[in-house]
């Protein structure tokens, strides 16, 4: 699950990257998040508190480096589950000496974006 180009408009500010990916636990985050999983098996699999969980995540999101997709469970309730979204991250130096970020974005299917949606409806009800 990423973007689509549609979405990719989403452009972080490159020391939001930066922070992101300097921090141990966001790299591990990371590691772990190739496919979607829910903040209790990233509890697990990264041995980080649940708070330190959520406030990396934060950091994540800002950066346009997770992606965030809640689904209805069977039973009722909503799970949340988080995948890392991108393929490539680029720092680059401009021609004007400054430094600039590209994020890469997977390519998204009809399922996953329509997915997305539902998804936002559902935050603002």
């Amino acid at each position: 699950m990423g973007h689509d180009s549609a979405s990719s408009t989403d452009s972080p500010s490159l020391q939001e990257v930066l922070d992101a990916l300097d921090d141990a636990d966001c790299r591990a985050i990371l590691r772990h998040t190739a496919e979607p999983m829910t903040a209790t098996e990233l509890i697990d699999a990264c041995d980080i508190p649940q708070s330190t969980l959520y406030r990396k995540l934060d950091l994540l999101r800002t950066a346009s480096l997770v992606h965030e997709q809640d689904a209805i469970k069977p039973n009722g309730g909503r799970v949340t589950r988080y995948e890392r979204d991108f393929d490539d991250v680029t720092i680059s130096m401009e021609d004007d000496d400054t430094f600039s970020v590209a994020v890469e974005r997977p390519p998204r299917g009809a399922d996953e974006r329509l997915a997305d949606i539902w998804s936002k409806m559902g935050d603002e009800l």
